[in-house]
């Protein structure tokens, strides 16, 4: 139980700012001023997904599930007369659940592309994807510590802005806007949209050759953003990789144009590499540049392979931890948190900052469905959580979404929501300076 503790503890140390050393212990072994409740589960000593029950708690108006306790009784803290303070539910247990990605891991649930599914997650079966639990355990925690040290402890910030937004676009097709939206339009007899793509194209010139738009967006914001760049272009298993060469000299002058102007340059790994660490390490050398992070085309990750394969090849983050199907919090936490790897049962050095919506989500065939006007009123929620706990905001919108032959809608959403994002006070920053402020 020591691993838990200790992963759940140095997670907690990274967001506030808090005495040190910190005397806290988990179980009532010792005379620590905060102790933890140890639950006497064995279900970490097993290989079941998901815990057989939940029971709820009021904490200050929000209901808390708690996967490894058998009442509700007592107070959330107790302070005996010497002046421990106790918490009384072993929310390290609960915690460690959540943020490790266990049920994942034990899982035997894949979808058609090898991804767990949300279907299958506790999030989906108790409805709390949009609230980042574990912050809430952390809020619970600090109660702890500020009634032991009788000081008040405080958030942590991002450069002085209350929370972070972290900007994404996974270039996957860069040269196809004339054939994926221009056959639709002739075969709907707009013959002049058609070649209007056409010689768009005849001019190397693709309308999702947009990577100017998509820079102007962002001056508009005066944000710099982390761009993906997808190095295979061969199809895998009958699924598209990139339609386009990053090695070409088109590809190289964007990329290096882009890092010169601030932005972030990373790899988006291609199908079938999460689970290769040679094949990304090839694709990761095709970029000839220094990069440090990573996220999966199709956001492909699987939890017995994927934490080794990055953490191994040295990245210092990956990105792709949200599920398709929903925004919110997969791992529900609203913090940048470190993988584990559950076959060493340790944790890698290899952060994971959790991506909590991608474009693609708001209205495919097989998610959401959302018409634009209610995209905004159905994510703030969940970015009203990200405020209340000085959180990271991680948006993946494609290119081609910026573009009039994308997403419907793309670039109006996607001005809606960082607008509101900028009226909040958020911090635009790439996904490399997060994990450095995380770690510092």
């Amino acid at each position: 139980m020591q691993v838990l503790f200790d992963y759940v503890l140095f997670h907690f140390k990274r967001v506030y700012h808090l005495p040190e050393p910190l005397d806290i212990s988990y179980g009532f072994q010792n005379s620590s001023r905060i102790q933890i409740r140890q639950s006497s589960t064995t279900f970490f000593s097993q290989k079941e997904a998901q815990p057989e029950s939940v029971i709820w708690k009021d904490w200050q108006g929000t209901s808390l599930p708690l996967f490894f306790v058998s009442f509700t009784e007592l107070d959330w803290l107790t302070q005996t007369a010497s002046g421990t303070v106790v918490v009384n539910y072993d929310l390290i247990a609960s915690g460690f659940y959540l943020l490790s990605g266990w049920q994942e891991f034990y899982s035997s649930n894949r979808d058609q592309f090898g991804r767990f599914p949300y279907a299958s997650s506790v999030q989906a079966r108790h409805k709390f994807i949009t609230k980042p639990i574990v912050n809430y355990y952390f809020e619970v925690l600090r109660a702890a510590v500020e009634l032991a040290y009788g000081q008040k402890i405080t958030q942590k910030t991002w450069n002085g802005k209350p929370f972070a937004t972290c900007l994404s676009h996974d270039i996957d097709y860069c040269q196809s806007a004339w054939k994926v939206a221009g056959k639709p339009a002739l075969q709907k007899g707009r013959l002049g949209l058609f070649l209007k793509l056409a010689a768009q194209k005849a001019l190397g010139k693709d309308a999702w050759f947009n990577f100017q738009q998509v820079e102007q967006e962002l001056e508009q914001l005066n944000a710099k953003a982390s761009f993906f760049f997808l190095p295979e272009q061969g199809n895998y298993q009958g699924h598209p990789n990139a339609d386009y060469n990053v090695c070409s000299n088109l590809t190289q002058q964007q990329i290096n144009r882009l890092q010169q102007a601030g932005h972030e340059i990373a790899v988006h790994g291609s199908h079938g590499s999460s689970i290769n660490l040679e094949q990304l390490k090839s694709e990761k050398e095709k970029l000839a540049i220094p990069v440090t992070g990573n996220r999966f085309h199709y956001l492909r990750f699987d939890p017995d392979r994927t934490p080794e394969v990055v953490d191994e090849l040295g990245f210092t983050y990956d990105s792709t931890l949200g599920f398709p199907e929903h925004f919110g919090f997969r791992n529900s936490y609203c913090h940048p948190f470190k993988l584990f790897n559950f076959n060493s049962g340790q944790s890698t050095d290899t952060w994971e900052v959790p991506l909590n919506l991608m474009d693609v989500t708001l209205n495919h065939p097989n998610y959401l469905q959302l018409m634009p006007l209610q995209v905004l009123p159905a994510i703030t929620p969940m970015l009203n959580e990200i405020i209340r706990f000085n959180g990271v905001f991680t948006l993946l919108w494609h290119n081609e979404n910026f573009s009039a032959y994308g997403l419907q809608g793309g670039l109006q959403m996607f001005q809606e929501i960082t607008q509101f994002l900028q009226k909040q006070g958020t911090g635009f920053f790439t996904i490399h300076e997060v994990v450095k402020q995380t770690e510092a």
